[in-house]
């Protein structure tokens, strides 16, 4: 498979994350069409494991620079793929954001007319938040760094469970996307009170920085929470997929059977 096929793959598959994960947060937020953390969270984990489905066979579906770089580190994906699959993702994800915008423009504008928003303002957050990502108060930076930290650390601990031939309790193939969606939905409903659960760095620079294009400058990015943008939704993901990688093969693969002929 071609490194430009892998590419457009996590290109298409971060595209239809975002735009299915983000689109619910746009009805949430202009129409009220959820009610309560679940069901977004749900559509997050469908999304996720849609996209899986359609690109897992080309690229792996990684669709997060954070499980790229893990894969780098801990199953040999070459790293001269590295950086065309982070910019399959993150343009992926600011491609979306455009379609969304596109679509949503007018629902905005009246939403932020009906409440006396002034985009670009600070309380313009509130329509900033269907792109990009904020933890509010009570939550300090370091609790939220910790969330972040940990829930991409239990989705690598997982992904790599689920994949592992050596796990005789990992699913069938075809079931793998669907696990990895449940994941999400399940930390999103544990995580997203505090942070909104990015997990993702490119699921919440991309929309955040063509947010930032689209009229809400400052309240994009860096946003209000300032330099903690950077260190809660680009850092802590990217420490978090290592730390669950990491944790996998010390702690857990030793301990499953002995299959080298099989092994991952």
């Amino acid at each position: 498979m071609s490194l430009f096929r892998k590419s457009l793959a996590e290109f298409i598959g971060t595209f239809l994350l975002v735009f299915f994960g983000c689109g619910t947060v746009h009805t949430a937020t202009l129409f009220g069409a959820q009610t309560g953390i679940w069901q977004i969270a749900v559509v997050w984990g469908l999304a996720i494991a849609f996209a899986i489905f359609i690109t897992g066979a080309i690229s792996g579906g990684h669709l997060n620079p954070a499980m790229t770089l893990a894969f780098a580190v801990f199953r040999k994906l070459p790293l001269r793929e590295v950086v065309p699959y982070w910019f399959g993702q993150f343009s992926g994800a600011f491609c979306a954001a455009a379609v969304l915008f596109v679509l949503f423009q007018p629902n905005l504008k009246t939403f932020e007319d009906e409440k006396h928003i002034i985009r670009g303002q600070q309380e313009s957050v509130i329509t900033a938040r269907c792109y990009g990502e904020y933890y509010v108060t009570p939550v300090p930076m370091s609790v939220a760094f910790a969330a972040e930290l940990i829930g991409t650390a239990i989705l690598a601990l997982v992904v790599f469970a689920l994949i592992d031939h050596r796990n005789p309790a990992r699913p069938a193939a075809h079931l793998v996307p669907l696990f990895i969606g449940l994941t999400i939905a399940i930390l999103i409903s544990v995580i997203a009170p505090l942070t909104q659960a990015g997990f993702n760095p490119a699921r919440d620079f991309a929309p955040r920085l063509f947010a930032f294009f689209a009229g809400w400058g400052s309240v994009a990015l860096p946003g209000p929470n300032g330099s903690g943008f950077w260190i809660v939704y680009i850092i802590a993901p990217f420490c978090g997929s290592l730390a669950g990688g990491l944790l996998y093969d010390t702690a857990v693969r030793p301990a499953l059977p002995d299959d080298d002929t099989r092994a991952c």
